[in-house]
């Protein structure tokens, strides 16, 4: 960079902090009547409110301004390295985890921060080594960027696999709900006796509707909170179905049987879809790992004794 960038920044920087400084410092004269009575006609004096809201300015709204446009287009990167809030909140409810989102914020700083270290120590020893000078910069980045990027990766591998373990138990769940149904309980003791019969995923999300209900909010509210919050298209349908039966006195108990019969065809086709991709990863050992040992050993015999005999 060019003398006159360095002191283009340098000089910005200087007239910030003096900025902020200003800002900051006490009034050395004395206070006027008008600014002393102000704060205690707020409620009746429009000109008071202008007059307080404007005795101090400060430098980080026009930073804010300044920087704005340069914000909105690093936006939607940051979002995509380290999640968006709601999305992070939502793989939290998924994942069952009693952190908040400024908890796993605080963890991928964390984790930048350590990530950042560790490339910028490899790229001084690069650097050293003879690298370009840039080295240690790019990969502070890059480390910074795999901590971060590690945490939500991690989180969203958690809400996954809740989810798919909430899809295992669904048919069983469904049946177990048909089945009640058709003794003649109602929805609500259903659940009720659902949620209690064991301990799975899916069976402690609707006694947590269950509770929900007992404490005063209505059922239908409750299981359309968990269906929002879980975002599973399967739950999501079944909880559809249980609103319109208690909302239109439907029948539920033939509905949810063919349910679980649709939720048993799909974990079908997941699994023959799941065994077609690890057909073909099963192949990586067996062609870069058995094969070249079965090579090996059949030719080594012949070349060993091809250098004893000749």
């Amino acid at each position: 960079m060019s003398d006159a960038g360095w002191s283009l920044i340098l000089g910005a920087s200087l007239g910030l902090g003096l900025w902020v400084l200003v800002s900051l410092t006490p009034m050395l004269r004395r206070p006027l009547l008008l600014h002393r009575v102000a704060p205690y006609v707020l409620d009746v004096s429009a000109g008071a409110r202008d007059l307080v809201a404007r005795r101090r300015v400060s430098p980080t709204r026009v930073l804010g301004v300044v920087a704005s446009p340069v914000g909105d287009r690093l936006a939607p990167v940051l979002r995509a390295v380290v999640g968006a809030p709601d999305g992070v909140r939502r793989r939290l409810r998924q994942a069952a985890s009693t952190e908040t989102v400024a908890e796993v914020r605080g963890r991928q700083l964390r984790w930048a921060v350590l990530g950042g270290a560790a490339g910028a120590a490899a790229g001084v020893a690069g650097a050293v080594q003879g690298g370009p000078p840039a080295l240690p910069a790019a990969l502070a980045a890059m480390g910074a960027a795999s901590g971060a990027v590690a945490v939500d990766w991690l989180l969203q591998r958690r809400a996954k696999r809740r989810l798919a373990r909430i899809s295992s138990e669904l048919p069983s769940i469904l049946e177990f709900l048909s089945l009640s149904l058709a003794a003649g309980e109602g929805l609500q003791d259903a659940l009720r006796r659902v949620g209690a019969a064991g301990s799975s995923t899916l069976g402690r999300e609707l006694a947590g509707v269950v509770a929900d209900a007992a404490a005063g909010t209505s059922l239908s509210s409750a299981l359309a909170t968990l269906a929002d919050e879980l975002g599973h298209p399967a739950v999501t349908r079944c909880v559809e179905q249980m609103r319109g039966a208690l909302e239109r006195g439907t029948p539920l108990a033939q509905t949810l049987q063919a349910q679980a019969l649709d939720a048993r065809e799909a974990a079908k086709r997941d699994l023959l879809e799941a065994a077609g991709r690890k057909e073909i990863s099963m192949l990586v050992p067996l062609v870069f790992g058995l094969l070249p040992t079965t090579v090996a050993f059949a030719l080594w015999p012949g070349i060993h004794v091809l250098q004893v005999g000749f």
